[in-house]
């Protein structure tokens, strides 16, 4: 009898730490899980963000006539991007008069590396075109690294 309770206390204790070693293997591996999915969400954003650079870089701008009659813009270029570096931005400015009609469109390359959450800021000038009454300003792509 007394070799029986033995034996009972042996198997329980065999049986509780493979129990805990199966848990602590489990747990290690779940973690290896967690890595990958974590890699390739990563790998899917930076695709996204790679096909779609106007999506992900916004730009704030303002402009000002100098002495010369020039339009000064000066202007910052903010990246959305969580992981994607864009450099090279691709911007169209256009020049639209007091009643809406678009009098001239005028694109220029920013030859700047502009990091994920970062902005990158810029100065341009140009001679607006007479009746010019605002300037709208968008991206419309960049190199990516």
């Amino acid at each position: 009898m007394k070799y029986y309770k033995q034996l009972k206390i042996f198997y329980s204790i065999l049986i509780t730490a493979t129990l805990v070693l199966n848990a602590c293997n489990n747990t290690h591996k779940e973690k290896g899980a967690d890595e990958k999915v974590y890699q390739q969400a990563k790998e899917t954003l930076l695709e996204k963000e790679k096909k779609n650079p106007a999506d992900f870089l916004k730009i704030i701008s303002h402009d000002k006539h100098n002495i010369l009659g020039q339009t000064v813009i000066k202007a910052s270029i903010n990246s959305l991007a969580k992981v994607c570096v864009f450099t090279d931005v691709l911007i169209e400015i256009s020049f639209i008069s007091k009643t809406g009609t678009l009098l001239e469109k005028d694109n220029e390359t920013i030859y700047e590396t502009i990091e994920p959450g970062k902005s990158v800021d810029f100065k341009t000038k140009y001679f607006a075109p007479k009746g010019t009454g605002s300037i709208d300003i968008k991206v419309l792509g960049a190199k990516t690294k």
